[in-house]
């Protein structure tokens, strides 16, 4: 079986996505069996970073930018040179001139539950066109697709309750919490932006889009004016204006730390006093998970897939009472027993979800996706 990997979101320079896929690529070398060949489809900007270590596995260069008239019509004429069985599109962006064997992931649906302009830079106009291409674009890939994987069952049933092609297609694949909890060495020296932050301070790392609900820490700030509440996320528009409605409500408590290196973040994890993710939609929810790897505990919304995967290990809110995030924040910083508590449950929660896992379950997922001789015939080559 050939089988072809869209991995132009691979690593950094894809975000979320690009994690999802480099650990997809990582994992499944480590789980191929048989005699399957794979290709994994990269952009000039992350050719170099991926390294086969898997002598089935052969990187390809595909230079075409997402979203782009290149993808369309460009992506599809080299997918084909390459006589695969089956492509594995890690995006909703499958090409619609591509008439081969695929599955998608569908990791959320928030553009389509939050369509407002305040998700965008552009003008009204632009941002009404490219919301369009995205309905088109998603209801396309998901009723040619032989299989859409979901990250959650709470994804899944998004899906289904909006795109009724999907029936029957849905196969939960869970991501996986690798971030090292003991990737800085316990030398005696830290990280210099550790102690730069007083504690007590409760943590956030992310992006400030609206619907991560970042608007939550001002008001909450102005009630624990002894407490930091310290913002992770490299700078961007809505960092900015986030920061400029902190500063109009006068709340000096509130820390933007913009961008943070993965040594220097393990530190602002290992001194925090409490995580807290008010997000109102996640379709899985990777950043409270890291969170608990490091044993502090997490307060989320009730919302989205939140529940889903955190479980009974984290302390839920109801974003829709202004009441009910301080009363979580309160309890953490007076009763220790609880904080020990949670943090206690998130480590072991966190310790459920792994990459090698969600390997495994995607390569069911290429085997359900090709007609059963098609299977045979692979492993007998």
């Amino acid at each position: 079986m050939r089988i072809g990997i869209d991995a132009r979101f691979y690593g950094p320079v894809g975000k979320g996505l690009g994690r999802y896929t480099e650990k997809l690529v990582e994992y499944l070398e480590q789980a191929a069996e048989g005699d399957d060949r794979y290709f994994v489809f990269l952009r000039r900007e992350n050719f170099d970073r991926y390294v086969p270590k898997n002598p089935r596995f052969t990187k390809v260069l595909a230079d075409y930018p997402w979203y782009s008239f290149r993808e369309q019509f460009l992506f599809p004429w080299i997918l084909r040179k390459y006589r695969l069985d089956l492509v594995h599109f890690a995006h909703f962006n499958v090409p619609v001139l591509y008439r081969g064997r695929f599955i998608v992931t569908i990791h959320d649906l928030i553009l389509l539950h939050f369509p407002t302009v305040r998700n965008t830079t552009k003008s009204r106009l632009t941002y009404g066109m490219k919301y369009l291409a995205y309905r088109l674009a998603i209801s396309s890939a998901i009723r040619r697709a032989v299989v859409v994987l979901t990250v959650s069952r709470f994804t899944e049933r998004d899906i289904l309750s909006s795109f009724p092609g999907a029936v029957g297609k849905t196969f939960v694949t869970y991501e996986g919490c690798d971030f090292d909890a003991g990737s800085v060495a316990e030398t005696g020296s830290e990280a210099s932006g550790s102690r730069a932050i007083l504690e007590p301070y409760f943590l956030y790392v992310g992006n400030a889009y609206p619907h991560k609900n970042l608007d939550a820490f001002v008001p909450l700030a102005a009630l624990f004016p002894e407490v930091r509440f310290v913002l992770v996320g490299k700078e961007d528009h809505f960092y900015r204006l986030l920061r400029e409605k902190a500063e109009s409500a006068d709340v000096g408590n509130v820390v933007f730390t913009g961008f943070v290196p993965d040594s220097e973040l393990a530190e602002l994890y290992r001194h925090a006093t409490g995580y807290v993710f008010p997000s109102l939609y996640e379709g899985f929810g990777l950043p409270p998970l890291e969170a608990m790897r490091f044993g502090i505990p997490v307060i989320a919304a009730d919302r989205g897939s939140l529940p889903e995967i955190l479980g009974d290990a984290a302390i839920f809110f109801d974003p829709d009472d202004p009441e009910s995030l301080p009363a979580k924040v309160r309890s953490i910083l007076e009763d220790r027993d609880l904080a020990q508590e949670f943090a206690r449950r998130g480590r072991e929660r966190s310790g459920m979800f792994r990459w090698k896992d969600m390997a495994g379950s995607t390569l069911s997922a290429y085997r359900r996706a090709l007609p059963i001789a098609d299977v045979a015939s692979s492993k007998t080559k």
